[in-house]
């Protein structure tokens, strides 16, 4: 798996770059068909006092780009946060193949038998 960690309005540190590798680990264990992933981590400045980390995420795996983004007032609370609805929309996309598989495979398996059956008149 590819990753790209970049930054806007701020330096991604070795610290930083660590702790998503880390966290990503989860989504892998549980979904091993990534190609590659983007990581965006930035800041945005909206009054002198407040500022708000963003947390931006797109995952490309087979077939489809999952992309979730997340804010908080700390980056590592975004990090969580953008990681947590990482996993839920991972294995929301799983159980998807998985479940349109198994319906095509019991379409067919019904396709068959209704050819098996005379017809009557």
């Amino acid at each position: 798996m590819n990753l790209t960690i970049s930054g806007h309005h701020l330096d991604v540190t070795p610290a930083i770059r660590e702790y998503v590798q880390n966290k990503l680990e989860r989504i892998t264990r549980h979904f091993d068909q990534v190609i590659d992933s983007h990581v965006i981590l930035c800041i945005d400045n909206l009054t002198e006092k407040e500022k708000r980390q963003k947390a931006e995420i797109n995952l490309r795996v087979a077939g489809k780009i999952v992309h979730v983004a997340s804010a908080a007032h700390d980056l590592y609370a975004a990090i969580d946060m953008l990681m947590d609805r990482l996993d839920r929309q991972v294995q929301k996309y799983k159980q998807m193949l998985q479940n349109h598989s198994r319906t095509a495979l019991k379409h067919l398996s019904d396709a068959g038998d209704a050819d098996d059956v005379p017809a009557t008149a």
